[in-house]
């Protein structure tokens, strides 16, 4: 998930890969067909979720997870610095265990929906020494790659955090400063990508592999990220596959000079309308309109293009979205990096910490409506994924909460498909 902060700038140097270390073994070296997004849903949209919170850790999905630890741990790096590593895997284990199961694929079918995109970490598939994050993760992908197959759906495997963090933020598991595209981080990202692809490409719920999430393109060397998204596709290209990659904030429309050559990409752009002071200060009926207008963008790209993150939420007051003990710009709480808010209104009720319950009358019917809207607006290219399929106490980013109150249709057909008109 995107959390617009200003982050502290960093010089940039990339480190070329030798492909005499890094070669696909001989079985993957010509094309697989069949197991791509275009072979698995024809012409169907893609309709999604995104398990965000099981097997990389972010403060407001469970604060229950955070709350049990010192105000110091703010995401899993710091959790394995502060708890030990030995605490905190046990921990982990405990929640990636109960979080999500088999059931949880089961019921993300019968809510209509066809896709499931797993975020995950580098370390838990190619940890570098002296980390402090703890492993185990990996093995409940290759789990939930079995369930997916039970029940249905096809995954997307997301690499939702990169060496050093590609973004800054607590959702690439270290939060802070950006240290990814420095010393080997790239080499070691594309080696997370191969075993990802090694292990795997060839399992028939496995429809796409993504190379990175949300690299924060307005921080970084754009020619270096672009220089890795030739390299992961490389890797990834012939192993029958999908190969999605995210816009690095810069746009749907600004890749469509990149990428002409390669067969099977997938562009991923995330929309949400809570970071910025002035969407804040949008009503509903603005807030619509932008979604509306975003689906225009993502429609002007010459690639497949998904909104692969994005949800119902019209506020940041949900409990820690912006990281752990930073505060909201709606409430004028936020303090980060230097960075204030000022007060827009109260974040109290379910828009701080609460239920679907809690969202009644009007602002059910707003929620209802710009979910809609968003609905038909990434309609206007190949689909959605929300983010997330489920949390702790935040209600407007909880599909299976919103799907279960009727707020989102089973199916999620739109109510009213002619809202962006």
């Amino acid at each position: 998930m995107a959390l617009s902060r200003v982050l502290c700038a960093v010089g940039v140097t990339l480190s070329l890969l030798t492909s005499g270390n890094h070669a696909a073994p001989t079985d993957r070296m010509s094309p697989v067909v069949g197991r791509n997004i275009q072979s698995a849903l024809g012409d169907a949209k893609i309709r999604g979720v995104n398990l965000g919170g099981w097997l990389l850790l972010e403060p407001w999905i469970t604060p229950s997870i955070f709350e049990a630890t010192p105000d110091s741990v703010v995401d899993e790096y710091t959790m394995g610095q502060v708890v030990g590593k030995n605490e905190a895997t046990k921990r982990l284990q405990q929640h990636w265990s109960s979080f999500i199961n088999e059931g949880d694929f089961h019921d993300i079918a019968s809510k209509g929906l066809n896709f499931v995109r797993i975020p995950i970490g580098y370390w838990a598939i190619t940890p570098l020494n002296g980390d402090p994050y703890s492993q185990g993760a990996y093995e409940y992908l290759g789990r939930a790659l079995d369930w997916a197959q039970s029940a249905n759906l096809k995954v997307m495997i997301d690499l939702h955090g990169a060496p050093g963090s590609q973004n800054g933020l607590d959702n690439s598991g270290q939060r802070g400063g950006i240290g990814w595209l420095q010393g080997d981080t790239v080499a070691q990202t594309v080696r997370a990508l191969e075993k990802i692809r090694n292990d795997h490409a060839s399992h028939p719920a496995v429809a796409a592999i993504e190379l990175l999430n949300e690299p924060m393109g307005p921080k970084i060397d754009m020619g270096a990220v672009k220089s890795f998204m030739d390299q992961g596709y490389q890797s990834l290209s012939k192993s029958g596959v999908t190969v999605a990659f995210h816009d690095a904030f810069q746009g749907p429309a600004a890749w469509n000079d990149w990428g002409n050559d390669k067969q099977d990409l997938l562009l991923d752009t995330h929309h949400y309308e809570v970071f910025d002071v002035g969407q804040l200060h949008m009503d509903v009926g603005a807030h619509i309109s932008s979604a509306c207008g975003f689906g225009g963008q993502m429609a002007s790209s010459n690639k497949k293009t998904i909104n692969g993150e994005w949800c119902g939420a019209m506020t940041d007051c949900a409990y820690w979205l912006n990281g752990r003990g930073i505060g909201a710009r709606w409430d004028g709480t936020f303090n980060y990096q230097g960075q204030g808010s000022s007060y827009i209104g109260a974040c109290d009720g379910a828009k701080r910490r609460g239920s679907i319950d809690q969202i009644q009358g009007q602002d059910r019917a707003n929620l209802r409506d710009f979910i809609n809207a968003q609905m038909v607006a990434y309609d206007k290219a190949d689909g959605w994924i929300f983010w997330t399929w489920k949390t702790e106490s935040a209600p407007e980013w909880d599909y299976r909460a919103l799907a279960n109150a009727g707020v989102i249709p089973v199916p999620p057909n739109p109510y009213n498909p002619n809202i962006c008109g």
